[in-house]
């Protein structure tokens, strides 16, 4: 039997670190992404089911790129856990326009980025697993989320969107 592949962004701290772990230590092929490749590395060497696969999100090509290489290594992607995120609340006590844009270019747009590079391959093999991490602060407007709160409300509404296209391919 060939062990099932998930592939974490976001996956150098938090929700994405533990997730990694967890899966690896259930006997899975764990891809993880994330810039920091430091980071990545020393989870990698922490299991044998890891594998580092250093990440910007906000780049489409390398997104491309480093998908393609998941594929080559592993065959076979049955999840994508998509838990790229950025937030600094001193940074967002005011509105700062370039901050927004910037939490909204990782938040957002190397979320989409990440979906894009899958979309055909999960709609070609009509099985699989997209998720998408988001928070509270998309439900509701919280203290210095100015640009955060809003990306991750954009993140839920594309989830909710994205359900009905990709329900026709299973």
């Amino acid at each position: 039997m060939n062990k099932k592949t998930i592939w974490i962004t976001g996956a150098s701290t938090g929700i994405g670190k533990a997730l990694s772990i967890k899966f690896a230590n259930e006997g899975w092929n764990v891809a993880i992404s994330a810039r920091r490749e430091n980071l990545l590395k020393e989870i990698s060497n922490s299991s044998e089911n890891i594998h580092d696969f250093p990440l910007d999100v906000t780049d489409k090509s390398k997104c491309n790129e480093v998908f393609n290489d998941i594929k080559k290594k592993f065959q076979n992607i049955d999840i994508c856990f998509f838990s790229t995120g950025t937030w600094n609340p001193k940074k967002e006590k005011d509105i700062d326009v370039e901050q927004i844009e910037n939490v909204f270019k990782v938040n957002f747009f190397g979320t989409l980025n990440s979906i894009k590079a899958v979309e055909e391959y999960f709609k070609n093999k009509k099985a699989g697993i997209i998720t998408i991490v988001s928070s509270i602060a998309g439900y509701r407007g919280l203290p210095n989320t100015t640009g955060y709160g809003p990306s991750k409300s954009a993140l839920i509404s594309l989830a909710e969107s994205l359900y009905f296209d990709f329900e026709r391919h299973n």
